[in-house]
C-alpha cells in the first residue's frame, strides 16, 4: 500500500466521522458511500393568525320598515338605499335615515326576489336570489337601464372603487368588472384553515369586506387580498327581545357606511330598527 493511498483512506475515514456526528447534530442529514454529507432543509409552515374579536357600542338607533325584508343597504347623501327580498314583494327603494320613510320604490317583476344592493357611479345594481339576473338602475330615477347574467346564486354585492364584489351564499366571492358585470377572479374566505360559508350582504369600508354570515349573529372583517378573516364583530343581543315584541323578526343582514362621518349601520331582515354602532375591542 503506497502512502498516498493510506493518506486517502485516513482521510475518507476523517470525512465519514465527522459527518456521522453532524448526522446527529444537525437534523435531517445522511452520508453516502464517499462519506459526503447530504442536508436535507425543511420550510417552516407558516403560524395561522388568529382573528381578533369585537362587540359594539349603540351610538344611534333610526325607525326602519318592518316589511323590509333587508338584503343590500347603501348609504349615500343622508339616505339608505335598500334592496328588499321575497316574491312578490321584492323592492329597491331610497330610505330616509332619520325617519325611516320610504321616499322612493320601485317592485320587482313577481318572479324575481331581490338580493345584494351596491351603488357604482350613478347606478345602482340589484342582484335576484336563484334567477341568474341581476339589475342596473338610474340612481336618480330608478329606471332600469339593463340586466347581466351569472352562474351562481345571488347573495350580496359591494365595490372596492374599482370592482364589484359578489356573494353567493357559499365561501367564495367573486369579482366582477363594473362595467361588463363579468367575473373577473375570485377568493375562498377562511377563518384561519376554515372555510367560512354562507357569506351574505356585503359591504367594503377602509379597505376591507365586512359580510354578514347567514343565520348568525356575527360580520366578518375580511382581507380581499387573501380571503382571510382578520376579525369578526359578535352582534348578539343587538335587537333586544322588547324591541321584537309582539313582530315577528328574521336574521341579522344589512351592512352601510356612511364614509365622511365614519358610521357604521347594521340592521336586520324585517327588523324595526337600524342602528349605527361603534365597534368595541373584545
Amino acid at each position: 500500500m503506497t502512502d498516498r493511498t493510506v493518506i486517502t483512506q485516513h482521510v475518507k475515514r476523517l470525512t465519514v466521522a465527522a459527518c456521522l456526528i453532524i448526522s446527529f447534530t444537525i437534523a435531517p442529514a445522511a452520508c453516502n458511500n464517499d462519506g459526503l454529507q447530504t442536508i436535507t432543509t425543511t420550510t417552516a409552515t407558516p403560524a395561522v393568525q388568529t382573528a381578533t374579536h369585537y362587540t359594539y357600542r349603540i351610538v344611534n338607533s333610526y325607525p326602519h320598515d318592518r316589511t323590509a325584508f333587508t338584503q343590500g343597504l347603501v348609504y349615500f347623501n343622508g339616505f339608505l338605499y335598500e334592496s328588499t327580498g321575497l316574491n312578490g314583494q321584492s323592492s329597491i327603494r331610497k330610505v330616509e335615515l332619520a325617519t325611516g320613510m320610504v321616499m322612493q320604490s320601485k317592485t320587482l317583476p313577481q318572479q324575481y326576489f331581490g338580493e345584494g344592493l351596491t351603488m357604482w357611479q350613478d347606478t345602482l345594481i340589484q342582484l335576484t336570489w336563484q334567477s341568474g339576473i341581476g339589475f342596473v338602475y338610474d340612481r336618480e330615477t330608478f329606471d332600469l337601464e339593463s340586466d347581466f347574467n351569472y352562474v351562481t346564486e345571488g347573495w350580496g354585492l359591494a365595490n372596492d372603487g374599482s370592482r364589484i364584489i359578489m356573494s353567493d351564499g357559499t365561501a367564495n366571492l367573486y369579482f366582477l368588472d363594473p362595467v361588463t358585470l363579468q367575473r373577473t377572479s375570485q377568493i375562498e374566505v377562511k377563518d384561519g384553515t376554515t372555510p367560512v360559508v354562507r357569506l351574505n350582504e356585503l359591504e367594503f369600508i377602509d379597505g376591507k369586506i365586512y359580510a354578514n354570515v347567514w343565520q348568525t349573529d356575527r360580520i366578518a372583517i375580511i382581507d380581499p387580498a387573501s380571503g382571510r378573516v382578520e376579525s369578526w364583530i359578535d352582534l348578539t343581543g343587538l335587537l333586544t327581545p322588547a324591541q321584537a315584541a309582539g313582530i315577528y323578526v328574521d336574521v341579522l343582514n344589512g351592512i352601510a357606511y356612511d364614509a365622511a362621518q365614519k358610521r357604521l349601520f347594521v340592521t336586520g331582515k324585517l327588523w324595526p330598527l337600524i342602528f349605527e354602532i361603534q365597534l368595541v375591542a373584545g
